[in-house]
């Protein structure tokens, strides 16, 4: 009996349970702390259920409080009474009800008898600590933190931001030497039993009451004082994510928690009914165990806190829909928008689409309906072509098809017609390949059969929306590859300009661009911008015609 076990429990009761049988059934005391915020009721029933077992026993109950002083009290209260009724324990560890231990218990019990002096207990400086989280490091130690940060975070702020202005600063006791590190440790009966008879114990428990989250460091820095050997590392595998959350440990992450060599994990889903299973089974198969490394999973949790912070590129969500400009990629994959092409070229969707692969979709933002390649109602994702459920987050329609799309390359064509508000979000996204024919979209026009009034109106409609999308496209912050043309620049020489764009969408290739669509008939089209001229609307976007 030289491994003693305190649990720090507030829930899940049936799984503490499990636990402490396993501890006690291999000659191990266990000594419970029940949270006294859990019911009376509650906490008989839990009790009652260890009458038959003299291994396992509980001390006075403590209302513990996330950050404050209780936590530290509950575990004096626990490691006191296991170690007075206790005498044989040379090591206690201390473990919370949501831990599972990795290993036999037997394994854990010969590793510490191998070095019957050493302390495992993360034990850093300040100005060596880079865990903390929107936490406070020097100044937890400086400052005084009467107030709860999760019940009263406005007094708790307002107070720090007060001792601050004024200069206020407490003194650290000459024996403290401030350390701070993981809460869950294993300690050395000598070394414990020094902190917890200290002869300046009420001194320094009336300072550490007052630190904020003194759990990661009372034992901390009081073990500086008296251990003789100290390994600064726990022997709990515990792991935090991006915004100082412990990560759950389910049943698919059985793989993982073996491969770190751990002896206790925590904090284990209360559900993981295969992690139970199989950590509490003493005649599983042996496998080859080395020395304790959490850092053997560290890339795999270094990846899940990147994703979690950052997210995937163009996958948006309601638990994750960040600012602009904070996206990690606002689309997922690469696209295309083509303007003005559609009316300068006969048949060029067809073609397109031969050259490009992929599916080369109408006019996406179509004020009528969402023009699917092949004529499609509903596409990848289950988005219909609802003009009204596009236009209520057009942004996200774009990002949603992208996605649900993405290992086939989309494009689609866009023009002054179409809805508007996509325009900045084309212009900023890096994963655009826009070719703009600015004034395009006046060829059909000049062979239209509607009333001059009406064709000068609609010009004029038509050039006002493209020199607003122009606008965008010249902005600060373009993020797109852009290809722009007026439509008199382009027609000069259409071939080598899209064979350009070509080369640049699909790569080079071994032969340049021997063919087009055909280009509709423009002979009289200086004449239409005259005319247009002559009746007062001043054609901008099409670029100068010889002549005209």
């Amino acid at each position: 009996m030289t491994l003693g076990f305190v649990l720090l429990v507030h829930t899940a009761f049936d799984r503490a349970e499990q636990v402490a049988r396993y501890f006690a059934a291999n000659d191990c005391p266990v000594v419970i702390h029940v949270d006294g915020k859990v019911k009376q009721r509650v906490f008989r029933e839990f009790r009652d259920r260890f009458k038959d077992d003299p291994a396992i026993r509980f001390c006075r109950r403590t209302r513990v409080e996330w950050g404050t002083w209780s936590l530290v009290r509950a575990t004096q209260e626990a490691s006191t009474r296991l170690l007075e009724e206790f005498p044989e324990v040379r090591h206690v560890f201390l473990a919370s009800g949501s831990c599972l231990p990795l290993r036999p218990v037997a394994e854990l019990r010969d590793y510490l008898d191998e070095r019957p002096e050493t302390d495992f207990i993360e034990s850093v400086t300040t100005d060596q600590v880079t865990w903390t989280v929107d936490g406070l490091e020097t100044e937890r130690f400086t400052l005084r933190f009467p107030f709860s940060w999760r019940k009263n975070r406005k007094l708790f702020d307002a107070y720090v931001r007060l001792q601050r202005r004024l200069g206020l600063k407490r003194r650290i006791p000459e024996t403290v030497s401030p350390h701070l590190g993981s809460q869950w440790w294993c300690l050395t009966r000598r070394t414990l039993e020094s902190i917890l008879q200290a002869p300046d114990r009420a001194e320094l428990d009336a300072y550490f009451s007052k630190v904020w989250i003194p759990d990661e460091s009372y034992f901390q820095s009081l073990v500086r004082r008296f251990s003789t050997c100290i390994e600064s590392r726990s022997l709990t595998l515990s792991k935090f994510d991006v915004y100082g959350k412990p990560h759950i440990f389910y049943d698919d992450h059985q793989p993982l928690l073996e491969r770190s060599d751990c002896f206790v994990a925590r904090k284990i889903w209360p559900r993981a009914d295969k992690l139970y299973q199989t950590f509490l089974d003493d005649n599983r198969p042996v496998t080859r165990r080395g020395e304790p490394n959490p850092g053997k999973i560290d890339r795999v949790f270094s990846k899940a806190n990147e994703r979690r912070g950052q997210g995937r590129p163009g996958l948006y969500s309601q638990a994750r829909f960040p600012s602009p400009g904070l996206e990690n990629g606002i689309t997922a994959a690469r696209y295309n928008v083509f303007c003005g092409f559609e009316d300068l070229f006969e048949e060029v969707q067809p073609w397109l689409a031969r050259r490009l692969g992929g599916r080369v979709h109408g006019h996406l933002y179509h004020p009528d309906r969402v023009q699917f390649a092949g004529g499609e109602t509903v596409i990848n994702g289950c988005l219909s072509d609802s003009a009204a459920l596009r236009d209520y987050r057009p942004e996200q329609f774009l990002t949603n098809l992208l996605w649900s799309t993405r290992g086939e390359r989309q494009s689609f064509f866009f023009g002054p017609n179409d809805q508007p508000e996509i325009g900045a979000f084309l212009a900023r996204d890096p994963n655009a390949t826009l070719v703009v024919i600015s004034g395009a979209w006046a060829v059909p026009l000049h062979t239209s059969n509607m009333e001059f009034d009406e064709v000068k109106t609609e010009a004029a409609r038509l050039q006002r929306a493209e020199l607003a999308f122009l606008r965008e496209l010249k902005a600060p912050g373009v993020a797109a590859r852009l290809h722009l043309w007026t439509l008199a620049d382009f027609v000069v020489n259409p071939k080598e300009k899209v064979n350009n764009v070509m080369r640049e969408i699909t790569g080079p290739g071994p032969r340049r661009l021997t063919d087009l669509p055909e280009i509709r008939d423009l002979s009289a089209f200086p004449v239409f911008l005259q005319k247009l001229r002559n009746a007062g609307m001043k054609p901008q976007v099409m670029g100068s015609f010889d002549g005209h």
